[in-house]
């Protein structure tokens, strides 16, 4: 794939997540591409596109308002690093800005792997305080241990 294809879509699954439109996230997604939020480590991630749409709705479904704002995007033809933030907006008022850096590799035109680097301080210092607890009960029928595959 040429550079451009690469980061498109890349962009374009960033576009769709900023939508919240789960069925087009999922068409970026390779079969068996891993997700993974770093700062929960390898044991907490998700595989499968289904899989890692059930575990972005925890966080992002019932937000009130959520964004994704491009930054830095640059790219190898295959490993993309995309620098961007994302505004998280909750019905109660409260918000809370996310700065990331996520790697992605892409591979015949979809997402085989997906690293978020991010301060979940960030989160959890303006999250209400209903957060954790609705995550602590969420469906985690998701979980996959992707240790030694990262």
């Amino acid at each position: 794939m040429s550079d451009d294809a690469v980061t498109q879509v890349v962009s374009g699954m960033w576009q769709a997540l900023s939508e919240r439109d789960w069925e087009a996230v999922m068409s970026y997604l390779a079969p068996d591409c891993i997700y993974l939020d770093m700062p929960v480590g390898p044991t907490a991630a998700a595989r499968g596109p289904e899989d890692i749409v059930k575990r972005l709705k925890i966080g992002l479904a019932p937000l009130a308002g959520y964004a994704n704002f491009p930054g830095l995007m640059l790219d190898n033809g295959t490993d993309v690093m995309y620098e961007h933030h994302e505004e998280w907006h909750w019905a109660s008022g409260e918000s809370a800005v996310l700065k990331f850096v996520s790697v992605h590799r892409v591979v015949d035109g979809r997402i085989t792997l997906w690293k978020d680097y991010w301060d979940m301080g960030a989160l959890s210092n303006h999250a209400p305080g209903s957060w954790l607890a609705d995550f602590a009960t969420a469906d985690m029928s998701w979980v996959f241990d992707a240790t030694g595959l990262v």
